[in-house]
């Protein structure tokens, strides 16, 4: 049984980023850095039980996981060539990218990956299809999922590259008030006696964020950026200094599917400010040697000023 996502105490910012791409795909993931033991896992897999189908012919949504280990073929498919010789056929043996396709695509560990897996499964991210081409023979199907990363900082970066790739980032970490960690082991404890019980104690708010999430994606493609606001998100990507369009093209994803997510029809200052939290932290430009760092501080100072310019 699956510990409700309305039951995590705290990491409200992982919880958000969570919840606004299950109302808009589009913003391309989200990659969530943290230590160990801070419900990076509980949050991913309790998501796809309360998310809408992302269409609405598709079947419950549910957590695909890809294992560390896995192999090319294992990820995109194969084809079986000794039968497409022999007799004509396209034999197409599905991998993990198929059974993702309308789910929810979870890499623990994405930094232990192979840098080439994990091109991959950006590039297919984006897309939305997975084409396999193995000796002039060629298969492709939809793959339209939404891509969780998590990792630990302390074994391992990402490229650059590869960080920009994801929509999103949040750190999470050990929550330091003694009241909330004592609710922690608290709900752990009783979900742990009786789960059953425990559950159904957070039903209503579980169907209450179902509900609100459906809400949410009927309304975002009602919400059309002006061109004010277009100017503002182009502005905040000027001033903190990151690369290419794509954090543009995010941030305004991400602010619509806010705007979204609190039942309004246009992006106001405030979608603003928490999609340019969630789309630079991880972009920002670092000197040789330097930490990966998320200089909250220095997006916050850029988004006063573009906004109240």
């Amino acid at each position: 049984m699956l510990y409700p996502f309305t039951a995590i105490v705290g990491q409200e910012e992982m919880k958000l980023a969570l919840l606004l791409n299950a109302i808009n795909p589009s913003i391309g993931g989200v990659l969530i850095e943290g230590e160990k033991g801070t419900a990076k896992s509980t949050a991913v897999r309790a998501l796809a039980s309360l998310l809408p189908p992302m269409e609405e012919s598709a079947s419950a949504m549910t957590v695909v996981e890809l294992p560390i280990n896995a192999t090319e073929d294992r990820v995109v498919g194969s084809i079986n060539l000794e039968k497409a010789l022999q007799e004509g056929v396209k034999a197409f043996e599905p991998g993990i990218l198929q059974a993702a396709h309308q789910n929810i695509l979870y890499v623990d560990e994405v930094n232990l990956l192979d840098d080439h897996i994990v091109d991959i499964l950006l590039d297919v991210a984006a897309m939305g299809v997975n084409t396999v081409e193995r000796e002039g023979v060629s298969h492709s199907h939809p793959s339209r999922f939404i891509l969780v990363g998590t990792m630990n900082p302390e074994e391992g970066d990402l490229r650059p590259q590869l960080l920009d790739r994801f929509g999103l980032s949040v750190m999470v970490c050990g929550d330091q008030d003694p009241a909330q960690r004592m609710d922690v082991i608290k709900r752990r404890l009783t979900f742990g006696d009786n789960p059953a019980e425990f559950v159904d104690t957070y039903k209503e708010s579980e169907r209450a964020l179902h509900e609100r999430l459906l809400e949410s994606r009927k309304l975002l493609p009602t919400i059309i950026p002006s061109d004010d606001i277009l100017l503002k998100i182009a502005s905040i990507s000027i001033g903190v200094g990151v690369d290419g369009h794509r954090p543009d093209i995010t941030m305004m994803h991400t602010a619509r599917a806010h705007a979204a997510f609190h039942g309004r029809s246009h992006i106001i200052d405030d979608d603003i400010k928490v999609a340019a939290r969630l789309t630079l932290k991880h972009r920002m430009r670092r000197l040789p040697f330097e930490e990966q760092g998320h200089d909250v501080d220095r997006i916050d100072t850029v988004v006063s000023a573009v906004l109240e310019d």
